[in-house]
């Protein structure tokens, strides 16, 4: 349930008038009517407020002299919350959290364009934010959210596993992938069955990451689905072999990505394609069978591609800072954003585990010395591209996907056959 804590016009008369407005800056007046309130997902409270490197709010809060209600979700929950609050005549959401899947062409009649803010009142050195997080949030042309935090896809290798079948290090092709995962396909001295490769099923977000290795799409920018194009071809039919060799899970239709934590934390799994960020879950002393084992590295590009690009263009997701068209306090919930997008907050909140948005957090010997893969997402970051380009029925056509893809790597279609019929079936989906 969203907390509402706003008091009403007349409550909010009554306690300015008692204060004297001439005495109070612009910022404090308008938080005179309650605490700011942000809806995000419960991890953007955590990389916000956490102890290592400290409340990133806090000293706004202060200036401000108010304070923060932070109203937590799930991700689908929070985008429907979200986009349900920005349809209403008023709201009380201050500021939202929007996923790059969502920026869409609705969004542009919810969210209230930032160019005029960004012009008269810039954020700080909007050039080291990551020109493609920032393009991302784009709609018809509009800047709706600023990027704050990213993942991006990276392998995870157990390195132990690796050894115990001879391998000194990570692949360093998509092919070499193949052959390591057949290889720590195996049981070991302890008994524990291992399969070589391991990811939450084989959604679009996930199989583009192998696609991504021959440079390939699902659907292109320009809104062509080309699921039956070699590169997508090659990460199905990967997948199909692996699943035949039992080196992918026999199960991976319900694995989520909390089963892969495991996997990988246990030994179940020699190596995982999830986001880089996951390599301090796999390797938490508290859970993991392997802390300080577990090794992040970028996804490989195939050998066609060699020379192109120093790893493969796999995907990245982010999430911008938005403010509601009908939010009733834009100037303080831009002050906010311009804050928390700043070179200081985006350090700190890398420090308390956020993916960040500006290069020059990856400068940083602080943050260096503490993410042990940074120089390999920063090689991804400057190649990655989302997933998929935003667009009313994405969500439809993700079903479409992970349908058709799953009956291939289950033997129930042929690759071709499976992609051919997603093609058909996502084609009339996409935007003219």
């Amino acid at each position: 349930m969203t907390r509402t804590t706003g008091l009403d016009r007349r409550q909010f008369l009554a306690a300015t008038a008692g204060l004297g407005l001439a005495g109070l800056d612009a910022g404090a007046a308008l938080a005179q009517s309650g605490p700011l309130n942000v809806f995000a997902h419960r991890v953007m409270q955590t990389v916000s407020t956490g102890a290592q490197g400290g409340d990133i709010t806090k000293g706004w809060a202060e200036a401000n002299k108010t304070g923060i209600q932070w109203t937590t979700f799930d991700t689908g929950p929070l985008q429907e919350r979200l986009f349900r609050e920005a349809s209403l005549s008023e709201s009380t959401v201050d500021v939202g959290f929007l996923l790059n899947t969502q920026a869409i062409p609705r969004a542009a009649n919810l969210f209230e364009p930032l160019d005029d803010y960004l012009k008269r009142d810039p954020i700080e050195d909007a050039g080291d934010v990551f020109p493609g997080l920032l393009e991302g949030m784009k709609v018809g042309g509009k800047q709706l959210a600023i990027p704050f935090r990213h993942a991006s896809s990276g392998l995870h290798y157990n390195e132990e596993l690796l050894a115990e079948k001879g391998f000194s290090g990570p692949p360093r092709t998509i092919e070499e992938m193949i052959e390591i995962a057949r290889a720590c396909t195996y049981r070991r001295g302890d008994g524990t069955a291992v399969v070589g490769l391991c990811m939450p099923g084989v959604t679009y977000p996930n199989v583009i990451d192998l696609a991504r290795a021959w440079d390939g799409d699902f659907i292109t920018p320009d809104f062509k689905c080309v699921a039956d194009q070699p590169p997508m071809l090659n990460a199905i039919k990967l997948l199909r072999a692996l699943f035949e060799a039992g080196a992918f899970p026999r199960n991976f239709a319900t694995l989520s990505p909390e089963d892969v934590n495991v996997w990988m934390q246990t030994g179940r799994a020699a190596m995982s394609l999830q986001s880089m960020g996951r390599n301090r879950i796999y390797n938490d002393p508290q859970k993991s069978k392997f802390p300080g084992k577990i090794k992040t590295v970028a996804v490989p590009a195939s050998t066609a591609l060699a020379g192109k690009y120093a790893a493969a263009p796999a995907k990245v997701e982010f999430w911008g800072l938005v403010i509601p068209k009908n939010a009733r306090r834009k100037e303080l919930s831009w002050s906010f954003i311009k804050v928390m997008v700043s070179k200081e907050a985006t350090l700190k909140a890398a420090l308390n585990g956020n993916g960040p948005v500006r290069a020059s957090t990856y400068a940083d010997e602080g943050f260096t010395r503490t993410v042990p893969y940074a120089a390999e997402e920063l090689k991804v970051l400057k190649v990655a591209r989302v997933p998929l380009p935003a667009f009313d029925e994405a969500a439809r056509a993700g079903d479409f996907f992970k349908e058709e893809a799953e009956a291939a790597v289950l033997g129930m279609k042929t690759p071709e056959e499976a992609m051919a019929s997603l093609v058909k079936r996502v084609q009339p989906l996409l935007p003219a």
